[in-house]
């Protein structure tokens, strides 16, 4: 729970490697499993490249170069079929969860000072990380300015304890931590997908394309995403549609009929993060990677992180562009905050019908209207 802590970690160490190329994708051939869970879509799984490079054509920016490098060197990786979620899980979806198992998320937890023997004591206590916009223009290279430790800040109260869901029932939940998802997966029947396969199933198909939907930001003037418009952090415009937090859905799906792939909420892997990764596997000299559930945890780092995906509706080209597939995020196990959410899979091993039938009712994702 690094906001606890009066330091401030940055991206660094993350390792720049050039000469990789994309290759096409191979999806597997098996046919389309029988009895889909509800509100899941099947992603057939296969071999393809994974990771990101600059973008060939458009405006580069400093934050998209500084995107792409713990995302290369682009590699070939192999994953099975499963099953995911169509969106990401909503506030219905979870309070369902709760109101079954009495479940409380770390953000609704008071920190002790034997936990955090350095945090100043305003900071000790239960609430969680708050965007909160500046007043006026501020240098880019301290978060601390924008994010804030807010009293009482949790997934029924998403920015503090004046707000509330009233209204929001189809919103991503927010506030919840890496322990917060896992928990509801586990209850679910699901897990959380690996970084492999989130990025595979975020492709939609595609190979070596900018962003989930293709090469353009914006084809024919479209927005496809939710993301930050306006000069950050002062003020999103809402050019897209919406300023802030979107209901889940409000896009068109990618190729394998996934919504809000970029942007809208990041999305807990179960991979844990380090920024090497990918430069580990190819000098161990690893050609394929099959089924790569990630690195395993440096027991010597103070502050573990797993990883995220997706962007959300801060990224922006002024400061983050991490909506581009391929890129990767990082966030403390223990840590949510309002723009971090998650969705869940099932390995095609483990999706049995007949024992599943009477969890129907506590499927994590809802099918979304049409946009």
């Amino acid at each position: 729970m690094a906001w606890l802590s009066p330091a401030i970690s940055a991206d660094e160490g993350a390792p720049t490697i050039s000469g990789s190329t994309f290759a096409p994708t191979v999806p597997n051939k098996l046919p389309l499993p029988n009895n889909a869970p509800n509100d899941m879509v099947w992603i057939p799984g296969g071999e393809f490249s994974m990771g990101c490079k600059l973008p060939s054509t458009g405006f580069c920016t400093a934050a998209t170069m500084n995107a792409v490098n713990d995302a290369q060197p682009i590699h070939r990786v192999y994953v099975d079929g499963f099953w995911m979620d169509k969106t990401d899980v909503t506030n219905e979806q979870f309070a369902k969860f709760v109101n079954a198992t009495g479940y409380v998320t770390v953000a609704e937890i008071a920190p002790t000072k034997e936990q955090f023997p350095t945090a100043p004591p305003e900071n000790l206590v239960a609430g969680s990380v708050v965007f909160t916009p500046t007043a006026q223009p501020v240098p880019l290279n301290d978060y601390s300015r924008w994010w804030r430790y807010i009293k009482g800040a949790n997934w029924r109260h998403p920015t503090g304890p004046d707000s509330d869901l009233h209204g929001k029932e189809k919103y991503p939940v927010v506030q919840v931590c890496y322990t917060d998802a896992v928990a509801y997966a586990k209850w679910a029947g699901k897990r959380l997908p690996t970084e492999a396969e989130w990025e595979f199933a975020g492709r939609g198909g595609l190979s070596g394309k900018t962003y989930a939907w293709g090469d353009e930001l914006k084809p024919e003037g479209k927005w496809m995403a939710n993301t930050y418009q306006g000069q950050f952090p002062l003020k999103d415009t809402g050019d897209d549609g919406f300023a802030g937090l979107a209901p889940v859905g409000q896009f068109p799906p990618n190729g394998y009929g996934l919504y809000d792939m970029a942007g809208n909420v990041w999305q807990w892997c179960s991979d844990w993060y380090r920024s090497d990764y990918y430069a580990r596997l190819k000098f161990a000299g690893v050609v394929v990677a099959r089924n790569p559930s990630g690195p395993d945890n440096d027991p010597d780092d103070s502050q573990p992180q797993h990883v995220q995906r997706g962007g959300s509706f801060l990224c922006t080209d002024q400061y983050c562009t991490r909506y581009m597939m391929g890129t990767r995020g990082k966030g403390d196990f223990d840590t949510g905050n309002n723009n971090v959410g998650f969705r869940c899979v099932i390995s095609a091993t483990d999706w049995q019908p007949a024992d599943l039938a009477t969890n129907q009712g506590v499927s994590t994702a809802s099918t979304p209207a049409a946009p």
